[in-house]
């Protein structure tokens, strides 16, 4: 449908404005008189330049996502319709991307589409996890509970993705730092040194010759050492995105100093929470692992969940194959059998996840407090290294004039 801009004098005498989406103007008049707007203009909406431009086009961010499930679970539990919901959160969006998606699913819902396989025509928004777990409320009739767990499942699993960044950052800033003055020491600073030492007639220090080789390689052959670089990242990237790179590549994060630690913590909290809120919503406890492998985003945990969903239905455990796996502390398998043998595996994975949160959040103040002093050495090793280098043969200078 298109937009129409309008003008006019409310009843306090006040200007307004706005726009609207409508069928024709007698809809958006009929719509100006409700609200006893008065002496209005209509007319088209200007068109925007970049309107069906994916890219320039406003991204749908998690936070827009969570808002989503919050809103959409307080309208169904007040009890309005399900359409009536989709539509009323459609008009009130501000990213004209989420308003055109969830004009999308209301579309679906009411051309006969249950709401999960609406939700599924958009994954890079609504996950395996949040689908099925919407078609277990919509099959049990508990929607608006599982849409408010959703929200709080969204909630914490970013709080607990922005606690790893903020870990990750500040090493990868002062790397980078290090870099930037490691090639400006090479590139302007060393070649001065060298002049001066191509006057003095004498051999230079091993570390001395080294570094000035070095700065003459980034100098003068920086279009074979760029492009060089750039396919080691890139080789390395495709790599990583093999199975068997990831693999390798999840492995040595959780056995890796420092990071390590942290990593298990993050790996254990999101399976235990993931688990426990497709376990609350009904969802048979192996299609549930099934899909909470899918969403480990460690290739180490995945497997363990997969070998624990082949054990369940053999007949054995859950907790066989978490131990075997040697993934998982003592302490979160221990909680687990406990779980099992209780029936009551989902309260037990609860207690269990709100523990690791608070554990990732002491593991995080842990890395930065361990990481800050390990960075300023390896700052001021490689920055100190390259001025000592330089220093040397003015050092054997002095020896020989004594």
């Amino acid at each position: 449908m298109p937009y129409y801009a309008w003008k006019g004098v409310n009843a306090k005498g006040k200007r307004r404005s706005g726009t609207m989406e409508a069928q024709d103007t007698r809809q958006v008049e009929a719509f100006l008189k409700r609200l006893r707007i008065s002496d209005y203009t209509v007319k088209d909406a200007p068109k925007d330049l970049f309107a069906g431009i994916a890219f320039f086009a406003p991204k749908i961010t998690v936070k827009d996502v969570m808002l989503f499930t919050r809103q959409f679970s307080t309208m169904i539990d007040a009890g309005l319709p399900l359409v009536q919901c989709l539509k009323i959160m459609a008009d009130q969006a501000d990213n004209v991307t989420l308003k055109s998606m969830i004009r999308d699913i209301n579309n679906s819902v009411q051309s006969g589409a249950t709401l999960s396989d609406a939700l599924r025509k958009y994954p890079n928004q609504f996950d395996n996890l949040y689908c099925n777990l919407v078609a277990a409320g919509e099959t049990a009739g508990i929607l608006d509970t599982i849409l408010k767990r959703l929200a709080e499942y969204i909630e914490k699993a970013e709080k607990l993705k922005r606690k790893v960044k903020s870990a990750l950052v500040y090493p990868i800033i002062v790397v980078c730092v290090g870099v930037v003055v490691m090639l400006v020491i090479m590139i302007f600073v060393i070649p001065t040194f060298q002049e001066m030492f191509e006057g003095m007639g004498r051999d230079l220090p091993g570390l001395t010759q080294l570094v000035i080789d070095a700065s003459g390689v980034v100098i003068n052959r920086w279009y074979i050492l760029l492009p060089a670089v750039i396919a080691f990242f890139v080789g390395v990237s495709r790599f990583l995105k093999t199975e068997t790179g990831r693999y390798l590549f999840d492995r040595f994060s959780l056995k890796v100093p420092i990071f390590g630690d942290l990593m298990r913590k993050v790996a254990v909290s999101k399976f235990t929470r993931t688990l426990a809120t497709m376990l609350q919503a009904g969802v048979p406890i192996i299609t549930s692992l099934e899909i909470v492998a899918g969403t480990a985003g460690n290739k180490v945990v995945e497997e363990a969940l997969n070998d624990s969903r082949a054990a369940i239905a053999e007949g054995r455990p859950l907790v066989d194959p978490l131990l075997e796996s040697q993934v998982f502390p003592n302490m979160v398998t221990s909680m687990i059998a406990v779980g099992e043998e209780a029936g009551a595996l989902d309260a037990m994975l609860i207690k269990i996840a709100d523990f690791f949160d608070e554990e990732v959040d002491s593991a995080v103040e842990t890395v930065m407090t361990m990481i800050e002093p390990l960075m300023i050495v390896f700052l001021g090793g490689t920055v100190g290294t390259l001025i000592i280098a330089m220093y040397l043969p003015i050092f054997g200078m002095g020896a020989g004039l004594s």
